[in-house]
């Protein structure tokens, strides 16, 4: 059963910020994977999302990728694998770091990251023009003041 918050009942005050945040994020991640599917990118669905949002893997350690996606560094593995198994990424020695292992994109790794901001960009313009200009860019300084802020650390 898919949650539909304009079906709701639920009343402004009713929500917590954990629902207002994850709800848009989570609509967010399934249109990024709906886009990037339809643009011939079929073998990613949205586990993958934890590798593909920003700031994106590439020159990153799978352990760093593992913390940011707060998975364990086996499920990261296995994430990184399938990715490596269709063409996305690769994991080489990291230079001058013993035996550390850092992640990169091919070119179709890097074709599917500039889709998905791509799609992003879409999704700014559409709730740009859904809440009107002065609201949106309000709403991205408060988001952006809560990510600057101890409270998310």
């Amino acid at each position: 059963m898919t949650f539909s918050p304009k079906k709701s009942t639920f009343k402004t005050k009713d929500m917590l910020i954990g629902a207002l945040l994850r709800i848009p994020a989570e609509a967010i991640h399934r249109r990024i994977i709906h886009d990037l599917n339809a643009a011939g990118f079929t073998d990613l669905s949205l586990p993958h999302m934890a590798l593909f949002r920003f700031p994106g893997p590439d020159g990153v350690r799978p352990s760093v990728l593992a913390e940011r996606a707060a998975i364990s560094k086996q499920a990261m593995n296995r994430l990184l694998g399938s990715l490596e198994e269709t063409g996305y990424l690769f994991r080489s020695d990291a230079r001058d770091e013993g035996r550390a292992r850092i992640v990169r994109f091919t070119k179709r790794g890097h074709a599917a990251y500039a889709k998905a901001l791509e799609v992003l960009r879409e999704i700014e313009r559409e709730w740009r023009a859904e809440l009107g200009p002065r609201d949106f860019a309000q709403l991205k300084e408060l988001l952006f003041r809560v990510w600057e802020s101890p409270l998310v650390r």
